[in-house]
């Protein structure tokens, strides 16, 4: 299947797209919060005014554009490359209008010192030559290479770059990403791990737990030194482990961490989201892509610059090769995900939104993005599907007050 095709499907209906009255644009939509209709006017890249409209059923639905703390590449592309180029990181950060989000953060995962020290300049390189790149990026995530060797924890991450956190390889990383790192995932098992996150939270960078074995006292620990995030919940871990305790259950009862989901149909059972969602509350959820530059391959094998030899299945499941169990990233936009939410658990419709919006600004206190005057002029227009018809459909985005994304069908 095209990339195209799976992640831009076909818009139906009519097309509200912005409208120019002299230097001020609108654009009209039902709110994701209320329902009420509005048309939102802005101009200099700020929200001017939100004045109510009559209703009308063909409306798409409104809300702020959507935050992804976890992409790995897209289009063949992959962040963590020994030969990444500013201008892929340009092709992958503009792909994203397409899916709604108009902030994300490119991330890394476990490499050598050289290629992820390459990845970080390349994106910083493009974050400071490139406006509409540094409009996009909201920080940098690093998933590694700090995280368990393990095989079912590590998932994807090669075993033999996986090694204990060292304070002055992370800061040759921050400096190679020029400040830009604000976002890194840690597997808190590893010797001097407390001292280490706690080092790093003090440098203003957001510490999650991810791809671990550790321990009870391990991840209280870690949480106790900083860590305020679990990365992707559930995935990362042994296809068996102890029923109780584990470094699941313990993630899920200490309500100091968030926890991020991959909402894709694949890396979680709807029983598993449904179940995560209710212990963690929607205000603690968080919904990311993790996608990958495979996304939108067609079945068969390939070697990932990234991670290990990866396999697309025919239902679309993107797997460490030569097995079924372990995933390797996912192939669908975060779109995907508040459909699956709002469908499978008993959040509603703008608590699914604020887990793409309010949720991952919170992590570093960033102004809430809102449909109010003087928010952020990001917004993104979109259809819900039914489970009897299509999914999810983006029809317009705009980032800092200019339509960025119209779907052309």
């Amino acid at each position: 299947m095209a990339i195209e095709a799976l992640l831009i499907p076909p818009a139906t209906g009519k097309q509200y797209t912005l409208k120019l009255f002299g230097k001020q644009m609108t654009i009209r939509g039902r709110r994701y919060d209320s329902g009420t209709a509005v048309e939102v006017q802005f101009s200099a890249g700020k929200i001017a005014a939100v004045n109510p409209i009559d209703d009308d059923e063909m409306l798409p639905w409104i809300s702020p554009g959507w935050l992804d703390i976890q992409v790995n590449g897209f289009g063949g592309k992959e962040f963590s490359s020994a030969t990444l180029a500013t201008d892929e990181v340009r092709d992958v950060t503009l792909a994203m209008d397409s899916m709604g989000v108009t902030s994300y953060w490119p991330t890394l995962t476990t490499h050598s010192c050289e290629v992820l020290q390459h990845g970080l300049k390349t994106i910083a390189q493009s974050y400071r030559e490139d406006a509409e790149v540094a409009a996009r990026i909201g920080g940098i995530h690093v998933e590694g290479p700090y995280l368990s060797p393990e095989d079912g924890p590590r998932g994807a991450h090669p075993k033999q770059h996986c090694r204990p956190p060292s304070w002055d390889e992370f800061q040759s990383f921050q400096q190679a990403a020029e400040g830009l790192i604000n976002l890194i995932t840690v597997a808190p098992e590893w010797e001097g791990s407390a001292e280490f996150i706690s080092r790093v939270v003090a440098s203003k960078v957001v510490v999650a737990i991810g791809h671990t074995a550790a321990d009870s006292d391990q991840i209280r620990a870690a949480v106790d030194a900083g860590a305020t995030l679990s990365t992707h919940l559930g995935n990362g871990a042994h296809g068996t482990i102890r029923r109780h305790p584990n470094y699941i259950w313990d993630q899920l009862a200490d309500d100091r961490l968030s926890a991020s989901l991959i909402a894709d149909g694949h890396h979680l059972p709807y029983s598993v989201l449904k179940s995560m969602v209710r212990a963690k509350t929607p205000a603690r959820s968080i919904l990311v892509s993790d996608i990958t530059g495979m996304a939108g391959m067609p079945p068969g094998r390939y070697q990932s610059p990234s991670l290990a030899d990866v396999e697309v299945l025919e239902d679309g499941r993107l797997v460490v090769a030569g097995q079924r169990q372990y995933l390797a990233g996912a192939a669908l936009p975060i779109g995907v995900g508040i459909e699956i939410i709002t469908r499978h658990t008993d959040a509603t419709l703008a608590e699914a939104i604020d887990m793409v919006c309010k949720n991952p600004a919170n992590l570093w206190q960033l102004p809430t993005p809102a449909i109010e005057v003087g928010s952020d002029a990001d917004l993104v227009t979109f259809d819900l599907g039914s489970p009897q018809n299509a999914p999810l459909n983006v029809r317009t985005t705009v980032k800092s007050g200019e339509e960025v994304w119209t779907n052309p069908s």
